[in-house]
C-alpha cells in the first residue's frame, strides 16, 4: 500500500511540475478619478476678494487640486497659469491669485500688498478658472505648469470639462 501511495504522489508531483501558469496583466487603472472644473467668477468686496467652490462628491483625501487662472488669450489661444500666481505691477504693487482646498472644496482667492478696491476690475471681474482634480501619483509624473499635459495626461478632453455656475 505504501509503495502505491508513494507512485500517486510521485505522479502528482510530476503532474504539477508540468503546469505552467500563465499572468495576464490587463491593468486597468478603475481608481484614477479626475475631473476637470471650469468656472468663471467675480471678486470683491462683498465676498471678500473670495469664491468657494464645492466639491459634490467630495474628493478622495489622497487627491490633488489644482487650480489654473485664464490669464490671456493670444492669437485665439487661452493661456492658462498654475496657482498660486503673483502679478506685479510697476508702482511696486503685488497682486496674489491663490487658492486653498479640502476634500470638500476650494476657495480662490486674490490678496495684495496695497488696498483690492483700487484693483481695475480687469483683474476682478469675469475671471476664468479650471480647477483639476487628480490623483496624488499623477501629480508627481505631469507638468503641472501645463495645463494641456495634466488634461493630456489625464485622457480629459476640453469637452468633458464641467462648467459650474456660482
Amino acid at each position: 500500500m505504501k509503495k502505491i501511495t508513494l507512485f500517486l504522489v510521485f505522479i502528482g508531483m510530476m503532474t504539477l511540475q508540468s503546469c505552467e501558469v500563465t499572468e495576464i496583466n490587463d491593468t486597468v487603472d478603475n481608481d484614477t478619478i479626475s475631473e476637470v472644473f471650469e468656472v468663471t467668477t467675480s471678486f470683491n468686496s462683498n465676498n471678500n476678494y473670495s469664491r468657494l467652490v464645492t466639491f459634490d462628491p467630495p474628493i478622495y483625501s489622497s487627491d490633488v487640486v489644482l487650480v489654473y487662472h485664464l490669464y490671456d488669450t493670444v492669437n485665439g489661444e487661452d493661456i492658462w497659469k498654475l496657482m498660486p500666481q503673483t502679478y506685479y505691477f510697476s508702482d511696486g504693487g503685488e497682486l496674489d491669485f491663490n487658492f486653498d482646498y479640502t476634500r470638500y472644496n476650494v476657495n480662490i482667492f486674490l490678496s495684495a500688498n496695497f488696498s483690492l478696491t483700487t484693483l481695475p476690475s480687469s483683474w476682478t471681474q469675469d475671471q476664468t478658472f479650471r480647477i483639476a482634480i487628480i490623483p496624488a501619483n499623477f501629480a508627481t509624473t505631469v507638468n503641472k505648469n501645463n495645463i494641456d499635459a495634466v488634461m493630456s495626461a489625464l485622457s480629459v478632453t476640453k469637452g468633458e470639462i464641467k462648467k459650474i455656475d456660482l
